[in-house]
Formats: C-alpha cells, structure tokens, sequence
C-alpha cells in the first residue's frame, strides 16, 4: 500500500512538473480570429518551437469532443499558429482548452468562441455588438522615448471585454513600431509579441472575435508609405499575428480583406501598402490606389448589407487638412465619394481611427442621406488634447481627448434595423450616444 502511494504521488509530481513547464512555453494568447457558419480560426503564440493544439466543444454538449490539426511553431513564424476548428455548426457556441506538447494549459479566464449563424430565409437577421477602437501603445521604458510614458490605462482591455461583444475591430497602430524595431525582422517581431503579450488583453483575446487593418505604426515608421523598403516585412508579422479571413484583393498585396457579421458587411481597407510618398511633387497623390477603390465600390454596389462599414485607419470625412486625412488626397477621395453617389450605394458609414481623438462626423449631401465617419482613438496611446479642429461636419458634443473605445449595437427587424454606437472611456464610463436606424442611409 505504501508503495502505490509512493508511486502515484511519483507520478502526480512528474505530470504536474511536466504540465507546469509546458505553461512556460505559452507567451500569448490563445485569441480568437474570424468567424464564419462552418469555421473559426484560433491563434497562439509560444516561447519557442512546441507542438500546438485545440481541443473543443459545444457548451450544450460537452462530452463530444473535438480537435484541430496540431501545428509546431517555428521561429520564422515568430513562434505562432493558426489553428482551425473546422468540427463546427452554425449559430453554436463552444469552450476551447489549449494543447502544448501534449500538456492540457490550464487558463484562469474564459476561452470560447461561436459560428456565426445560418439566419437567411429563415428567421429575422441576429442582434449582435462590436467594438473598434485604434491607437494602442504599450509601454517599454528601454525603447520608448525619454519622458512621461507615451502609453497607459491598460484596463480598457478589461472594460472592453466586461461590454461583452461578438468582436472587435482593431482600426490600426495596434502596436507601435519604434526606432530600434524598423529596421530587423527580429524587432518587428519583439514589438509585435511586447504588445500582443500585455497580460490585461489576454482574457479579451480568449473570447472575443478579432479583425484588424493597419496604419503606418504598426505598417512602419511615422507616416509611412509604399516606398518604405521594410513593408513586406510588415506584412508578413501582420499576417503572422493576426487571423483575419483574407489578406490581400485581386492577386494584390497587402491587408485588405472583407467579412461579414449577421446582415452587416465590413470593409477592411489598406491604407498604407499602396500609399503615395508625401512629399513628391510631380506624383498622383493616392492612398489606396486604383485598383483598391475599384474593388471597395464594386463590393459596395453588390452588397445588399442595410449597414456597409468602411474601415479604413485614418479620417476619411473630415475637411480638416491635418496629417493624413484623406481630405489630403482629394482627387482620390472625390472618386470615392462621387461612386457612392452615382451608384446609389445605400448604408455606408465609414469606421476610422489614428487621430487619437474621438469624434462622429456627418456629411450632409444634396438629394440623399448623410455619410458618417465615427473616428475612435485612442485606445492606450496618448490622447490628442489640441483644440477642436474647425471639422464643420463634427457631430455638437462627440469631440473626446480622452482614451476610449466604441460599441455598436445592431438590433431590429428586417428592413428596420437600428445601430447604436456608445462610446466608453478607459473605465468604462459612458460617454456618449448615438443612433441611426438603416433607413436613414437610404436615397
């Protein structure tokens, strides 16, 4: 009897050993990505090389079981994975256990994920939330410039996930690239994994969606453009460490993608990769190129979404020429516009960010509805306290200099849905509150 005893507590102490070192080897994550009816993506990234793994289950039936492919992550890959639950039904929710070297990791916070749901022709369109927000800069006093730390108020993360949201929207400079960082894919990589290993993102991560595009922060140094020479570096960790559905449209490069949510349709714009130099004088000044804007206002004329989110990392509305709203791009920004109006493309509202204020504006338009902008930043990036830029098409009582994040709520019938978009500072205290009902974006 002693003997047995000796040996189970053996064996308890070795697998407990075993399960503790293979914690060590957990550095972010698991976070969730896209989400369809018949797929989700999850992410993680480890220490260093490990064989990695999710197990997973529909909470209404926890005794079937399923797993996903194992991956064995690599340094070239910064040590992350994409990892595929492809055992899944529509409208389901599901718990999610990470795998490393065999070892079950024990997580203190929540993990699930859900399949969207197969609604059409069926039952009226699915009430959901989401949150977006831009801008987020966390703190490493070695590489961060001398003076009062750029980034803070961590626990927005936390308030975020307390709003409980379908998925968020990250809307660019979601890490920022330094000095020591541009120039080495190892620095790149380190800023990345710094940012995305912040402990208070963690449980946002394990059970709240993930889309994200870019801006020049987290695409290259301040106000980069397409001449800059580490951009495919870039866009490699970009795709490496988030899980969008798509990267990329038309055999083209970069991060633009497209998804969908319930009835709604999200644009994800690249406003970086195809960018014009800013200083060159004989040059056809574009942001997001031609052939970019020719797939957005074909997409735009094809979906049937009563509500078109246009996301895109810097101010597309604003007539303020100030750093790099679109406004500074005229010809390109006519184009998009004048599309929309000849085309009698319903129900666009662009989602932008980088300003590192808060603001909703609204361009009213001769013979049809008004287009609004809800620019949201910053989320942990210093805010932008200047007085108010003469934006006359600023919505009276939304300009905020504070940290922040948005929810939008979509809710209604068919054919009268209502979007409700509050915006929350970084405790959680509501701000302010806007309406817009799907019939208002119409001709």
């Amino acid at each position: 009897m002693l003997q047995n005893f000796f040996f189970i507590s053996v064996l308890f102490f070795l697998v407990n050993t075993a399960n503790f070192g293979q914690v060590e080897l957990l550095q972010s994550g698991p976070m969730v990505g896209y989400s369809t009816m018949r797929e989700v993506c999850l992410w993680v990234q480890t220490t260093e090389p490990a064989d990695v793994q999710i197990e997973y289950w529909e909470q209404s039936n926890p005794d079937k079981k399923y797993f996903t492919d194992s991956y064995q992550t690599i340094k070239e890959e910064a040590y992350t994975a994409k990892l595929f639950a492809d055992s899944v039904e529509p409208g389901k929710k599901y718990f999610y256990q990470l795998w490393i070297n065999d070892s079950k990791i024990n997580i203190s916070y929540n993990l699930e994920f859900q399949t969207q749901k197969l609604w059409q022709w069926r039952e009226e369109p699915p009430e959901f939330s989401f949150v977006a927000g831009s801008c987020a800069y966390v703190n490493e006093e070695i590489y961060d410039r001398p003076g009062t730390p750029y980034g803070g108020q961590y626990q927005i993360f936390e308030n975020i996930l307390l709003q409980d949201p379908d998925f968020m929207i990250w809307l660019g400079d979601n890490t920022y690239l330094r000095e020591a960082d541009w120039n080495s894919w190892t620095g790149i990589v380190e800023r990345y994994t710094h940012t995305r290993s912040l402990p208070e993102l963690q449980p946002l991560l394990g059970s709240v969606h993930h889309y994200a595009i870019w801006d020049d922060h987290d695409f290259g140094p301040n106000n980069a453009d397409r001449s800059w020479w580490g951009k495919e570096k870039t866009l490699k960790a970009f795709k490496l460490f988030w899980s969008n559905p798509t990267f990329g449209v038309n055999g083209q490069p970069g991060i633009t993608n497209y998804f969908e949510w319930g009835d709604a349709a999200f644009f994800m714009l690249d406003n970086r990769y195809f960018k014009s130099p800013n200083y060159r004088e004989f040059n056809k000044r574009e942001m997001l190129g031609d052939e970019q804007i020719q797939w957005l206002i074909d997409e735009l004329v094809s979906s049937r979404a009563p509500f078109k989110f246009v996301c895109i990392g810097g101010q597309f509305l604003s007539p303020v020429p100030e750093g790099e709203n679109h406004i500074t791009y005229p010809e390109e920004r006519v184009k998009i516009l004048k599309s929309i109006d000849q085309e009698g493309i319903e129900g666009v509202i662009f989602l932008s960010g980088d300003r590192h204020f808060t603001e909703l504006s609204k361009m009213e338009r001769h013979g049809t509805y008004p287009l609004y902008d809800f620019t949201i930043s910053p989320l942990t990036a210093g805010p932008n306290k200047r007085e108010p830029e003469p934006n006359f098409y600023r919505v009276e009582g939304t300009h905020f200099t504070e940290r922040n994040f948005a929810k939008f709520e979509i809710t209604g019938a068919r054919k009268n849905r209502q979007l409700e978009c509050t915006i929350y500072d970084s405790n959680g205290k509501e701000i302010w509150k806007y309406k817009i009902n799907e019939n208002d974006l119409k001709d």
